[in-house]
């Protein structure tokens, strides 16, 4: 399986769309999308059941959004950094800042 530049609990920036510039926590990936902790909101209506008792509501949810409009946010030096990969001596795959070239992640 091949190791994405962002990863679930990565903090990211939005680059395009009606969230640019806002940041947030990922907390699932799908594939190419990411779902972004309090990005991206969108309300869905609950019908009523009243086989279960449950009454109808407007529940807020989070939609995915595409991972290349996302990138990874350094909260150090509080910008957003492109991400590369090393593979280490001992074989192991890692992220990388490209500007710092320090660790990212785990």
């Amino acid at each position: 399986m091949a190791m994405n530049k962002i990863q679930k609990s990565d903090t990211v920036v939005v680059l395009a769309g009606k969230e640019k510039g806002k940041t947030g926590v990922v907390q699932k990936l799908d594939g190419d999308y990411a779902v972004v902790e309090g990005l991206n909101m969108l309300t869905h209506y609950v019908k009523r059941d009243q086989q279960r008792g449950t009454e109808g509501a407007l529940k807020k949810m989070e939609a995915p959004i595409h991972l290349s409009n996302l990138a990874y946010y350094d909260t150090k030096e509080k910008k957003p950094v492109k991400i590369g990969f090393k593979v280490l001596s001992d074989g192991a795959k890692i992220r990388y800042n490209k500007r710092t070239k320090k660790e990212v992640g785990k």
